[in-house]
């Protein structure tokens, strides 16, 4: 509860304010770096850049209280092109919990 700020950044220069932001964001690099996401390659005039923009988040419990900070760097993928800046394309996830509601509403219904 120490480490975790109470104000939710709209941008960038405001996360960058508050050092409880920064040390997510530090964390969340540091993971991309651990995990080898990705590797910088030089750039030349025929290649099409990827933006990216940091996205934060509290994160609550049951009760409405803030338990953690979430930053996410995410690229700005409206500008990209399929076959020429990607090959495939991934989705996300699902939690067992909404796999498991899916069929108790579709029953319901």
């Amino acid at each position: 509860m120490a480490f975790i700020s109470q104000i939710e950044p709209s941008c960038v220069e405001y996360a960058l304010n508050d050092e409880f932001w920064i040390m997510e964001m530090h964390d969340k690099l540091n993971q991309f770096k651990r995990n080898n996401v990705w590797g910088l390659v030089p750039s030349n005039k025929n290649m099409n850049v990827i933006r990216t923009k940091w996205v934060f988040r509290n994160k609550l419990n049951e009760d409405g209280v803030i338990v953690k900070n979430k930053a996410r760097l995410v690229a700005k993928g409206y500008n990209q092109q399929e076959g020429i800046d990607f090959a495939e394309t991934y989705a996300p996830v699902a939690r067992l919990e909404a796999v498991r509601l899916l069929p108790c509403i579709c029953m319901c219904v």
